[in-house]
This record gives structure tokens, sequence and C-alpha cells, in this order.
């Protein structure tokens, strides 16, 4: 519970009450390594903070080598299909964990109870969506204006880990190329 209270007093000063009311709603949960912790087709329920681990989004194949990882979340971030967690409408896509990962998680039906009932929920909602929208504005421009091997430099700079962490597969997919062309990047640099 303590990386969430640093990660959250970052944003904002928290009463031990409301702090309290939150943290009665957060559910630990553990992902074994490569778990599938929402299918496709599911509605997400939860919106999670990241204790440990890595997870991908992505969109399901029929060949698992054609499948679209178009995210990670790592160690102290938010991770959830937010967008199926909003509207609670069914996900396009999953998420997995790609190493043991620990969540704390708290419900849709939970969350909007922390929003009536503390001064801070609001405020901590709305600064992780806007969080959350800015990572994903930032990698639509990214994929717009720069080219794969651009992409791949920003990446290693910006994520260093995660280079480390995931599969070159999930990586190339990631930036947008094949595995082969990702191969011929990292030769040549």
């Amino acid at each position: 519970m303590n990386q969430i209270r640093s990660y959250l007093d970052q944003i904002a000063t928290i009463s031990n009450v409301d702090w309290d009311f939150f943290t009665s709603k957060l559910h630990r949960r553990v992902i074994p390594k490569k778990g599938v912790f929402l299918q496709a087709n599911q509605i997400e329920n939860y919106i999670s903070f990241i204790e440990s681990g890595v997870v991908r989004l992505y969109i399901p194949k029929e060949n698992p080598e054609k499948e679209i990882t178009f995210g990670f979340s790592f160690k102290d971030q938010f991770v959830s299909a937010y967008d199926s967690f909003l509207t609670q409408t069914p996900s396009a896509y999953e998420l997995q964990a790609l190493t043991e990962t620990t969540l704390l998680s708290i419900t849709y039906d939970d969350l909007q109870a922390v929003y009536k009932t503390t001064q801070i929920g609001n405020l901590i909602g709305r600064l992780t969506a806007e969080r959350l929208f800015l990572i994903k504005s930032k990698r639509e421009q990214h994929l717009l204006n720069l080219t794969a091997e651009e992409r791949y430099i920003k990446l290693f700079k910006e994520r260093p880990e995660l280079l480390k962490e995931v599969p070159l597969k999930y990586i190339s997919s990631y930036i947008g190329i094949t595995a082969q062309a990702l191969s011929r990047i990292r030769k040549r640099l």
C-alpha cells in the first residue's frame, strides 16, 4: 500500500479518512506470468495499480504471431482496459501479465463510491485519466511522425526496462513493424 500512497501523494494531499476509505476498497491480486486477466469481449471491472510486474495490452488474433501489442504498463502505474471500464462495455483487447504481477485493484462500483464519498476521489480519477490519455496521445503521435528506427530508439531511451523484460516480438508489434525489421534495426544500431 505504500507504493500507491507515494504515487497518489505526488498528485494531491489525501486526508487519512479519505485514504482509509479508498484503501478499504482495494483488493490485492497476483497474476501469474503469462496470465491473461482480462479477455477480449469481457467487461473491464477493475482499474489496478501495479505493485510489481509488467502488463501487456494487446489485440488477440487466431494466429498468435499476428497479435497486435499496443501498450505496456509497469510497476507504479495504473492499468486497465480503460475504455471498457468507463463505458462498462466489452473490451476489444486483452491484458496479460508478462511477469508475475501484483495488482491493487478497485472495482467500477467501488471507485464510484470513492468519487461520491471522498473529497479527493474525483481529483485522483481525473488526473489518472489525464495521464492515460497523454500516454495514448504520445504513442499515436510517434506512430504518425517517427520512423520505425526512431520509435525503437525513443522506446529504448524512455523505457530501457522494457527491452529487458519484454520479448522482442511484442516490442516489434508495439512499434508497428515485423520482428525481422526490428532485428535489422537492432543490427544497424
